[in-house]
């Protein structure tokens, strides 16, 4: 790398686009499935030329339309404006006092404050996690590519392929069939395919209730998960406590936490011992540093959840880290997607995120919105 150039740099205009891709192994879970990955590919361009890079992944694709007219909205409010994360971050806060921070307008914020921070890096000619103040080196990562609700001996089969993508020891499932029995049947043969040495986590997707989540976290209780995640709906923070209480394995959440305070409220409740935010909606790069201050001071471990690139570079200054939720979903759209080696993710030595859209790509697979 070259030596250090300004750090000083002034909003120009944002470009957003939608993409569609395609899922290799489906997304089959209790509250629904998608085969159709929507994309919003966020191009922060500066007057100085640096281009910072982001990307947002919201689920549904009409959210697509609303996020792309919030993040102009955006573009025209900060054009001429400082670079400045916090400063964005602060505004952002202030606008959304009267409509509250959770929704759409967050994730918007979120998008922008990650290319934000890439372009400062860029600038600076740094990879982001050593312009945070760490540096470039492996993130332990858990696979979290496939194993939904499929059959028993579909599962055994696709948990072999997902360990040898990068050698994983670590990876998730997920259960919340109709019958327990059948969830039981599926990781005796996901064990069956990897062994008894792959450390295994389950995730709910938010699909019991709690008499339900009380049945089904006790009867797993002493079957070694590394974490039982979100049984219940995220917001359900007294029965989280209840559930916490009632079981032995750890418990995650917090993929829905809008921002830095829900870390807080979540902790003071007693709802969890792993969180989990998501870079859409704990508010991008800086919302996360401020959650894992809090995570840090209660001793709270974080893993990622989703965005992966910017999850690698944050748990290398994240005094709790944990584990990077490692998915391969968005890597069609990278001329250079990240590396996975033994079961850890490693950081490009490059300015930034180190992200480039693979344009031939993206152009056939731009949808109209």
């Amino acid at each position: 790398m070259t030596a250090i150039q300004s750090t000083t740099l002034t909003f120009d205009r944002i470009e957003a686009r939608p993409v569609m891709l395609k899922l290799k192994r489906p997304i089959q879970a209790r509250i629904g499935s998608v085969s159709d990955w929507p994309v919003i590919l966020i191009d922060l361009h500066t007057r100085e030329g640096i281009v910072g890079k982001s990307y947002l992944e919201p689920y549904l694709p009409n959210s697509m339309k609303y996020l792309i007219a919030m993040l102009k909205d955006l573009s025209d409010a900060l054009k001429g404006r400082q670079v400045a994360p916090a400063d964005i971050y602060n505004i952002a806060r202030k606008s959304l006092h009267l409509v509250g921070y959770p929704g759409l307008s967050m994730i918007a914020v979120s998008g922008l404050d990650m290319a934000a921070w890439d372009a400062l890096a860029k600038s600076a000619n740094l990879p982001l996690c050593t312009f945070l103040g760490g540096s470039v080196g492996p993130v332990n990562a858990y696979q979290s590519s496939g194993l939904w609700l499929i059959p028993p001996e579909a599962a055994e089969e696709e948990a072999i392929q997902l360990r040898d993508e990068g050698n994983f020891t670590a990876m998730k499932m997920r259960m919340g069939r109709e019958h327990l029995r059948d969830d039981l049947a599926t990781l005796k043969a996901v064990r069956k395919g990897v062994g008894d040495d792959m450390r295994l986590m389950v995730d709910f997707n938010q699909s019991l209730h709690i008499g339900d989540a009380l049945l089904r976290c006790r009867a797993i209780d002493d079957l070694g998960f590394e974490w039982i995640e979100e049984p219940l709906l995220y917001d359900n923070f007294d029965g989280y406590a209840k559930l916490r209480e009632a079981i032995k394995t750890p418990l995650q959440m917090g993929e829905n936490f809008y921002g830095p305070l829900d870390v807080h409220r979540a902790i003071q409740m007693k709802t969890c011992d792993l969180m989990m935010p998501d870079f859409m909606r704990i508010g991008g790069v800086t919302g996360w540093m401020r959650a894992a201050a809090i995570a840090g001071v209660a001793g709270v471990p974080m893993s990622t959840h989703f965005y992966p690139e910017v999850g690698a570079h944050v748990l290398r200054v994240t005094e709790t880290a944990h584990l990077v939720e490692w998915i391969d979903w968005v890597n069609p759209v990278l001329q250079k997607p990240y590396e996975i080696r033994n079961g850890q993710v490693i950081i490009p030595d490059a300015p930034g995120l180190g992200m480039e859209w693979d344009e031939d790509f993206v152009r056939s697979a731009l949808i109209q919105l």
